[in-house]
Formats: C-alpha cells, structure tokens, sequence
C-alpha cells in the first residue's frame, strides 16, 4: 500500500484578551494572603517571560472556555476560505487543561463548529505533548489515506487554576504551621510562567498550489516513565514514595485544604532530568532517520522557561548533534508557556514570518516534564 506525502498547508492561532505584563499578574490572579508573591521576581528573572495571556477579567472572571478558544484557532485557519472548514473530516485536539473530564475536549470545540459537517474527533491529553500526539494523529491518518483533509490542535486555558483563591486555604495552614507566609515554591513557581490560547494546523495529502507548505517528514516520540517517577501533576499528590494519590481519594474539605486541585512540580527532579533525557531523544530520532543536525535550517524547542536554554544548548554539543543559537526560533517571552499549544505557536509565527525558503528543514522539540515524555518531528519547506 502506498502512503500519501502529508503537509501543513496553514496555521492560526488565537490568544484571549491582552497580552499581560510582568507588572500586572497579580491584578489577575490575585494576591495569596493578600500578600505580593516572594518567589515572583526571581522565577520571572529566570524565566524571561515577558508577557502571557489569560482568559479572564481583572475581576477574575472567566472570559473563554479552552473548547471556545481552540474553536476560534480552528476557524482562523479558513478566514480566506469560509468554505474550506466543511472539508474537514477529522479533528484532532490536544490539551492538558479540558473545561471538564467529560465530555472530551474534541467534542465541545467540535460543539461551537456549526461550520463543519460530521468529523472523527480524538483528544489526546497529557500535559506538553498531547498538542503533538494530536498532530500525529491526524499525520498519520492523512498519511495512510484515512482522511484528505484534517486539522490539529493544541489549546491550555491555565489561569483559571492559578488564581489565588486556589492556594489560600493551605497558604494560611503553612502559616499556622512554620510562620511561612507563601504557598510552597513547587506549586507556585508555575504561577508566574503558565499561559492560555490555543492554535492549529490544517492538515492535507495535498501541498499549497500558490505559498509555501510544510511537509511532515517524520514524528517520533519516546516517554522515560519506565525509568523516572511523576514530576509534574495536577488533581493528585505526589506521595514520598514517588507515587500519586488520586483527588478522588480525597476528601472535598482536604481537595480545597491541600490545593490537591492545583498544577505542581517537583523542580528538582525536573532539573535533573527534563534536559538530559531530552537530548537523549534528539540523538535517537535523529540518527533513525538520518537527519544530521547541521541539515536544521530552524529548530523550535519547546522551553518552559528560558532557565532551560543554554543547559539545552550545551546538552545537544555534548551529544554530537549541536544546533546553532542562529538557528532557534522562539517565543516564550513574548507569549509565555502555553503547554499542548507552545509548539504550534512557534510554527505559526514562523510560517507566517516571509522567512522560509523552499528547501528549509524545521527540527520540533516538545518535551514533557509530567513523566518525563518527548515529541519531535522534522518538516521541510515546500
């Protein structure tokens, strides 16, 4: 059986509101114990975010649904061609953040898309990779002749989860404990570099017939849970022995009381590893393919905080399969860490750039720190 060439033929993106700045986060979030942050300035300085994106009012309402705000990058795709989103037959989302555990997520972005006709939908979750497991879904699919015409997505509504409100209970607990006024670093940290906004890609056998296309070469993924335990999570609590007790054996009271609801990561864990075993994924998908690193033309690493670059930079040399500062392409300061949605934001700020020539090899890193899992594809300019 033959297998058809897949291309990315567009892509959008949509972000709610405007983008906030470092000064004005806390008008957003809130204040924990009425109190500014402590570890703020410092995890901002490390971070290098500049400006992020909420779904929410100043007043702390919500402003869109994930499912909304990935319907709004779906039909940015086909703005010049109102009449291409019928054509779709399969949608594919990825999100860490669903509104709720059911229904899916692909269903309730698929529920505000009149537009459409009846699709497959699949909703690949996870935390950083499920924006990617999403494309490979529809990769795949498009590739063996499943569907023509399909689109991925990866979306996070965060902010919601990060409101003060969620940490006060157990902030003024720690207090009552240790006189410590500010909730534990692991799970605040994450405050000060999450993101919301979603993005897409339309997917064909077919490549553009005017404009550039990005043909999807390959995707290849590894996860490290078989090796590593738990390093970020959510509706959970990491016990000592590295294992994780589900909210639902939880309490109501002791869900609120400990902020079992709340994003947290081990931050020491993740140093230790998130890099390393990153780099052994490179060198991995690479040399099965026999892609050698000085071919990459672009390379879009997906980086929780740009802490993490030049340990990336070094890990890759030491590797053999360096990759020249000149030849990163990023926007975490401008748009900060979007989860699923990072990568695609990346590619669509280059697709859209007028940078790209015919010939052009794109390298995709998304790493996820949740267990330790790893996605990379290779697109070429076309």
């Amino acid at each position: 059986m033959s297998l058809n060439e897949v291309y990315i033929t567009n892509t959008a993106a949509f972000f709610p509101n405007d983008p906030v700045s470092n000064d004005e986060m806390e008008d957003y979030l809130g204040y924990i114990n009425d109190a500014p942050s402590r570890s703020k300035a410092i995890v901002l300085r490390n971070n290098g975010i500049k400006n992020r994106f909420y779904a929410l009012t100043k007043e702390g309402k919500p402003t869109h649904t994930n499912a909304q705000m990935t319907a709004e990058a779906v039909k940015a795709l086909f703005k010049d061609d109102p009449d291409g989103i019928k054509n779709i037959e399969l949608l594919s989302t990825g999100t860490s953040t669903p509104d709720q555990l059911m229904p899916s997520h692909g269903v309730m972005v698929h529920g505000y898309l009149p537009e459409t006709k009846p699709v497959e939908v699949v909703s690949p979750s996870g935390v950083c990779c499920a924006g990617m497991h999403a494309f490979k879904y529809a990769y795949l699919a498009t590739k063996a002749g499943e569907v023509q015409d399909a689109v991925a997505t990866g979306s996070e509504r965060f902010s919601l989860s990060l409101v003060s409100a969620n940490f006060e209970d157990e902030a003024k607990r720690l207090k009552e404990l240790v006189d410590d006024p500010y909730i534990g670093f692991e799970k605040e940290f994450l405050r000060w570099m999450l993101s919301d906004g979603a993005a897409a890609f339309h997917i064909s056998n077919k490549k553009n017939e005017t404009g550039i296309s990005l043909k999807v070469e390959w995707m290849e993924g590894f996860s490290y849970a078989n090796e590593l335990e738990p390093c970020m999570y959510q509706a959970c609590e990491k016990l000592k022995d590295g294992t994780l007790k589900s909210y639902q054996d939880y309490t109501p009271q002791e869900l609120t009381a400990q902020s079992i609801m709340s994003i947290k990561q081990d931050v020491k864990l993740l140093s230790k590893n998130i890099v390393l075993y990153g780099g052994y994924g490179v060198s991995a998908s690479l040399a099965k393919h026999g892609v050698k690193s000085e071919e990459i033309d672009y390379f879009l690493p997906h980086m929780s905080s740009n802490f993490f670059k030049d340990k990336i930079y070094q890990q890759l040399i030491a590797n053999g399969t360096g990759i020249m500062y000149d030849k990163w392409f990023v926007n975490l300061s401008e748009v900060g860490n979007v989860g699923a949605a990072s990568v695609y934001f990346m590619v669509n700020e280059l697709f859209h750039s007028g940078k790209l020539k015919v010939g052009d090899k794109i390298f995709l890193l998304v790493p996820e720190s949740s267990r330790f899992s790893y996605m990379y594809s290779l697109l070429t300019v076309c």
